[in-house]
């Protein structure tokens, strides 16, 4: 009669056995369960739910944070909704996590456009450069590149004509201060020298008041003599 051996595993044993299994699965499972929220958030990226596709990615970030889809994906979805600044930043998180030559210049494109929309030509005219070190045959990058190169020169031909302008301004406000300052000592002189003038006339005036009345007081004077003299002159009697 045959006996049915049978190997017992004992408890220790058993229980780390069983954490490597676990430690075995469980990459696997949320490796599924990322890529399962991603393929939801390209669903609604395609539908044009921006907002909606990006908590998926989040959602997708959150599971495994070293796949560089989510993250790439989510920045794109930040860029559909106008959140350059945001968006420019995960591109760039991106960037430093994919060594895929393909995925890291498409990070850099992605890059620049962000920062051009953002109004920053000079910081996007690089990230397309990168990009194109990478993947010289993107022609977009290309046309965006030279675009952005335009946009900047523009950029500072205005930086510069309103320096001039600023300086004119400045140039022309001194100058305006200037015939100020004279206007107001040339009144100030006028004044002064019709203070003088007033002042002049005054001590004129009283020149001739008191010639006035010196020659009044000499005619009393003679009009007291002549009388003093007819009245001597009658009291004496004839012979």
């Amino acid at each position: 009669m045959k006996r049915n051996i049978h190997f017992k595993v004992s408890d220790p044993y058993r229980t780390i056995l069983v954490l490597l299994i676990l430690l075995m699965t469980f990459p696997a499972l949320f490796a599924q369960e990322d890529k399962k929220y991603i393929r939801q958030g390209n669903r609604e990226y395609n539908d044009a739910k921006f907002v909606e596709s990006e908590t998926k990615y989040r959602t997708a970030t959150d599971k495994n944070k070293s796949n560089p889809d989510a993250v790439f994906n989510t920045g794109d979805a930040l860029y559909r909704q106008q959140k350059y600044e945001e968006a420019g930043k995960l591109f760039i998180e991106n960037s430093e996590m994919t060594s895929e030559k393909s995925k890291k210049a498409a990070s850099y494109y992605n890059l620049g456009n962000s920062l051009l929309m953002a109004d920053k030509p000079a910081e996007s005219i690089e990230a397309y450069k990168n990009s194109l070190k990478l993947n010289p045959d993107n022609m977009e990058a290309k046309y965006n590149l030279a675009y952005a190169q335009d946009l900047l020169r523009q950029q500072q031909q205005q930086e510069q004509q309103q320096q001039q302008q600023d300086q004119n301004n400045d140039k022309k406000e001194e100058q305006d201060q200037d015939k100020k300052n004279d206007d107001q000592n040339k009144d100030e002189q006028q004044d002064e020298e019709q203070g003088n003038q007033q002042k002049i006339s005054k001590e004129d005036a009283e020149r001739v008041l008191n010639s006035l009345a010196n020659e009044e007081k000499k005619v009393q004077e003679k009009v007291k003599l002549a009388k003093a003299k007819e009245s001597r002159v009658r009291s004496v009697k004839n012979w």
